[in-house]
């Protein structure tokens, strides 16, 4: 226990990380994330490859890469307009970008303890 403290200490921290500016005119910067929010306000959490395909649909032009468009959803996270959700389903890990308001229906593997039993259902008892 003593050692596993020590190595703790040890560790350097994780750096912080600079906010991001966007180099977009404010005008464009809206239009885009006025369209991202609204796709994923309509289609409840996505991930980034659906949230792609869901944009090269509507057409923006404002976005020029799957890059700038998660670059974009960074920006997004970290001015709090979109919260990402970890949809963890046995060794598998799925990332999902939703908005504050909409409840998250993630599909959780059967027979994993506490965590994925029916809220609604009663405890049994002895």
């Amino acid at each position: 226990m003593f050692g596993t403290a020590i190595r703790m200490f040890a560790k350097k921290p994780k750096p912080k990380m600079k906010p991001i500016e966007l180099r977009t005119p404010p005008e464009q910067t809206q239009t885009i994330t006025r369209v991202i929010f609204d796709i994923l306000k309509e289609h409840g959490p996505l991930t980034i490859s659906d949230t792609w395909d869901r944009v090269k649909e509507v057409g923006l032009r404002g976005l020029t890469s799957k890059r700038h468009m998660k670059i974009v959803l960074r920006w997004m996270r970290e001015r709090q307009k979109l919260r990402q959700i970890c949809n963890h389903v046995g060794p598998h890990k799925q990332f999902l970008y939703t908005t504050w308001f909409t409840k998250p229906n993630l599909k959780q593997q059967q027979g994993r303890g506490p965590a994925s039993e029916d809220p609604t259902s009663k405890p049994k008892l002895p």
